[in-house]
């Protein structure tokens, strides 16, 4: 097993343990939207899901200079633009790639410490 593989387990169990179900990066995509929006979760429609998961994303991948904070509305909803292309990669490449931001993102929120 590899370094990412071992700390997405770690990661799933931890999780699983505070909400009681073992999240997909989907789920994992919401939360840190939710997190990043600081508005706790209401009945957010579909396409609001839809766009936490999208702040998510732009959130992570702005570390490797892909995305970048343009502004937040009125709203607090922030909006992201692209500043560079991402790379062709496979979808185990995106996946991983994925994988390897929400693990830094949990650290660098310390997460981890939080439960130890």
């Amino acid at each position: 097993m590899n370094q990412l593989e071992f700390q997405w387990g770690k990661l799933l169990v931890q999780l699983q343990n505070q909400f009681g179900k073992k999240p997909d990066i989907d789920a994992l995509l919401f939360l840190i939207g939710v997190r990043e929006l600081g508005k706790m979760p209401e009945d957010f429609s579909k396409e609001e899901k839809q766009n936490l998961m999208h702040i998510a994303t732009c959130k992570l991948l702005s570390r490797q200079g892909y995305y970048e904070l343009e502004f937040a509305d009125q709203d607090g909803w922030p909006h992201w633009k692209a500043v560079k292309p991402l790379p062709h990669m496979d979808l185990m490449a995106q996946e991983n790639l994925l994988k390897e931001n929400i693990i830094n993102y949990f650290i660098e929120i310390d997460y981890f410490n939080e439960l130890n």
